[in-house]
């Protein structure tokens, strides 16, 4: 992969200007009107007489379901790992640990660098109800520091590698694994919408490219697949 400038920096300018329509209007504008209008819409239903849906808020907010999200990643990856030679599984093991790694850092300078600093609307808007006021059960249903959305983060840096590695179909396939695990965070409201639609997004458009449209992704796998411990060797000095 040659680095595509042109590319990279036009993503990065959608990655800025996305940020900036927020971030400048006072209270931040017609963004606003739109988070709340979303949390509302979810919010409206918990109530004493639907412990049904405070139930379902909850289990989807669990970390076991986070665990869930692992494992349609995982899944993903494992239906195209079935298909490789021994060589070719290798190198998907090793796209996963760069991944992870680029995950990692960007998520890190996303939480450091972005001037933001803002609690989730089931903490900060007056009069909501929270899961937690029917039902105890462990889940997350609020943040004191809610922007950018770092799950929604996680899970756009690996439709951004699905795309680049594994092409169009498992793009589509992992962007809804991104709204079916991301979004439950919305529903219940420990993140605003604009959390994952301008904070985790513009995390991606301007981090990810860095990665995958200049050599620093194809040579970290190179290095790691030169490097890493190979197990089918391993298991034979083993025996």
């Amino acid at each position: 992969m040659r680095t595509r400038f042109p590319l990279i920096l036009l993503l990065n300018a959608a990655g800025v200007a996305l940020f900036m329509s927020w971030y400048l209007p006072e209270n931040h504008g017609l963004w606003s009107t739109l988070d709340l209008a979303i949390f509302h819409f979810f919010n409206q239903g918990l109530s004493a007489d639907n412990l049904g849906y405070a139930w379902f808020l909850a289990i989807i907010n669990n970390r076991a379901f986070d665990g869930c999200a692992l494992l349609a990643m995982g899944g993903l990856m494992l239906s195209f790992w079935l298909k490789e030679d021994p060589d070719g599984r290798r190198r998907i093991v090793v796209i996963g640990l760069v991944m992870l790694l680029a995950a990692v850092i960007i998520n890190q300078l996303a939480q450091n660098l972005i001037p933001v600093t803002r609690s989730s609307p089931s903490v900060s808007v007056p009069g909501v109800h929270r899961v937690r006021d029917f039902i105890a059960f462990s889940t997350k249903d609020g943040s004191r520091d809610s922007f950018p959305g770092d799950h929604g983060m996680m899970l756009l840096i690996f439709a951004s590698f699905m795309l680049r590695y594994f092409g169009r179909r498992a793009f589509l396939i992992s962007l809804v694994i991104f709204v079916a695990f991301a979004f439950p965070r919305v529903m219940i409201g420990a993140h605003w919408f604009t959390d994952i639609a301008v904070g985790s997004l513009t995390a991606v458009l301007i981090g990810v490219p860095w990665v995958l449209l200049t050599p620093v992704s194809d040579k970290l796998i190179g290095l790691f697949a030169r490097n890493l411990p190979h197990f089918t060797k391993m298991n034979r000095a083993i025996k």
